[in-house]
């Protein structure tokens, strides 16, 4: 077997094995059982929660949740607005980096608030180190929400009628100091160890193989690539991400890299099954997510390891697949994976250049976000992936002429209402946005280094990686300027908030009504053929949404290249 596959085969199978273990761990810090943690941190929360005047037992209904939520979101927004357009007169700046312009501001501060970090900026100029930290305290709460929601949904599904769903507080809290906290801090030490920077040094003078002397940005990056990747964020300390040599200095790297971002999303598919006790519908859970990724992974793979069609015509074959904007220390093949895991995952963080892929790698990156559901960011996956089982439900009950039901709730004209809303909204942000771009050119189109496909795809993938809340770019677009900045800022915004509102309502509501014991005719939704109506759903609503988009973009680039 060729050593990158079994370079990426390993780090799967070793996530997953983590995973299961990690998810058990998750289900029972949400559930409140005791845990090896709970003599490191139970005095540190409960001095957090008397500072606070938090009552950590008492519980709130999904409304209630959902006003927090909002709440101190709207608090850290206004916060990061702050930091960033102040951080020339702020300490801890070493290299006198300016404060950014209010459209840049505005774009970077929502981008973290929502876990998206999609960055219009150069992390060596664009930030000071006092703005780099303060980023990276918006990553570990924007992954801590996504994974509130996900215990919120978790208690909503429990066979009860209950209104109440847990302290939205102590299920913040604890997925930053039970969950984020202790992984980031062992990823952080394995990237310290080989070679990452950990400094509040300004930059450093270096001396390259030619033997010329540069001034190379460092600072706290270890920290910061740990909870990027742990958290699902994705935001690079520098513009180049994870292609830098000093964010990823090695193969090793790479791999922990890698494996991080998937390792919590993979977890939390196992603690539902555990905090439910349902480990066959976890396992369907996964199984369909599995597939659809490999179905996208696996292509990509494929075409980045043969490399440029229309070389291969000309009879050029350098055998080593296509290596433009690729780093050599990881291959083709490990960063067509990674293009792949980071669009998937939401997670958004690069190891190569995705406007240098193939154009069939591009289609797979693009559907990987645009479907959106498959693992999925920190909690949010989950929540994604749940209105895909609300429908399936639904059109299952229809054909078997029984009234839909899921977890012993019937599904019902309201719940339907507000799933497909929230199913439709991630393809109007994308397609309008898109449209919008194109047809002004002017503001949007006009700032394209690329023409034709190509340049449709950067606008199109512009808009999906923000209504996705991914964060990764082609970079072939010229993206900080107010017209990018303020209109993929509001599809950040509502990509982020309705999508998590959508499934909270339907699951408060449901949790609200009567338990439905079940019966010989009742619909197993644990089960492979379930799964296969999941997948079904899904592909079908992406295929109609999305189909003539990438006909216009990448599928028509492919065609281009072999003519």
């Amino acid at each position: 077997m060729n050593t990158e596959i079994l370079g990426i085969v390993l780090v799967f199978v070793l996530t997953v094995a983590f995973a299961i273990p990690l998810g058990r761990y998750i289900a029972r810090v949400y559930n409140g059982d005791s845990t090896f943690t709970d003599g490191i941190f139970n005095p540190f929360e409960k001095l957090l929660y008397r500072f606070c005047g938090i009552s950590p037992n008492e519980e709130m209904g999904w409304k209630q949740h959902l006003k927090i939520l909002l709440t101190i979101n709207f608090v850290w927004f206004l916060l990061s607005m702050f930091v960033l357009m102040c951080q020339g007169w702020l300490p801890l700046n070493p290299d006198n980096n300016p404060g950014m312009s209010a459209d840049l501001a505005f774009n970077t501060a929502i981008s973290f608030v929502v876990n998206c970090n999609l960055q219009h900026y150069s992390g060596e100029t664009g930030l000071s180190y006092f703005g780099q930290l303060f980023l990276m305290f918006l990553q570990f709460v924007s992954a801590a929400t996504g994974l509130t929601t996900a215990a919120i949904l978790f208690n909503a599904l429990k066979e009860r009628t209950t209104d109440k769903l847990g302290n939205f507080y102590v299920y913040l809290i604890k997925s930053c100091t039970r969950i984020l906290l202790p992984l980031s801090v062992i990823t952080a030490i394995i990237l310290v160890f080989n070679g990452t920077p950990m400094t509040f040094d300004g930059k450093q003078q270096m001396t390259t193989l030619q033997g010329e002397t540069v001034n190379v940005s460092t600072g706290p990056v270890a920290a910061f690539t740990a909870i990027k990747h742990i958290g699902t964020n994705g935001g690079g300390f520098f513009g180049a991400n994870s292609a830098h040599p000093l964010e990823n200095p090695t193969y090793l790297t790479n791999m922990v890299e890698l494996g991080a971002q998937m390792l919590v999303p993979f977890a939390m598919i196992f603690a539902l099954g555990f905090y439910l006790n349902r480990k066959k519908l976890a396992l369907m859970i996964f199984g369909v997510m599995t597939v659809g990724f490999l179905l996208l992974a696996i292509p990509t793979v494929i075409a980045e390891m043969n490399g440029n069609p229309a070389l291969t015509k000309m009879g050029i074959n350098t055998g080593m697949g296509a290596t433009e904007g690729k780093e050599v220390r990881f291959g083709a093949a490990a960063s067509g994976f990674w293009s792949i895991a980071t669009t998937v995952i939401s997670t958004g963080s690069v190891n190569s250049m995705h406007d240098s892929a193939m154009p069939l790698s591009g289609l797979m990156q693009l559907l990987a976000m645009m479907v959106n559901c498959f693992y999925g960011g920190c909690g949010v996956g989950l929540l994604n992936f749940y209105i895909f089982i609300i429908l399936a439900v639904f059109i299952s009950g229809l054909m078997v002429g029984r009234t839909p039901e899921f977890l012993g709730k019937k599904i019902e004209a309201r719940e339907m209402k507000i799933a497909m809303i929230i199913a439709l909204l991630h393809t109007l942000l994308i397609l309008s946005g898109t449209a919008l771009s194109t047809a002004f050119a002017e503001y949007g189109a006009s700032t394209l280094n690329n023409p034709g496909y190509h340049g449709f795809s950067e606008i199109l993938y512009e808009f999906t990686s923000a209504s996705a809340n991914n964060g990764s770019g082609m970079e072939g677009l010229g993206d900080n300027n107010p017209w990018w900045n303020i209109t993929t800022g509001v599809v950040l915004l509502l990509s982020r908030f309705l999508p998590i509102i959508g499934p909270i309502a339907i699951a408060g509501i449901l949790a609200a009504k009567k338990h439905v014991p079940e019966s010989s005719g009742t619909l197993k939704t644990d089960t492979s053929t379930f799964g296969l109506m999941v997948f079904a759903v899904i592909f079908i609503i992406a295929a109609l949404s999305f189909f003539p988009a990438l006909a216009l973009g990448p599928i028509a680039e492919y065609f281009s290249l072999l003519n």
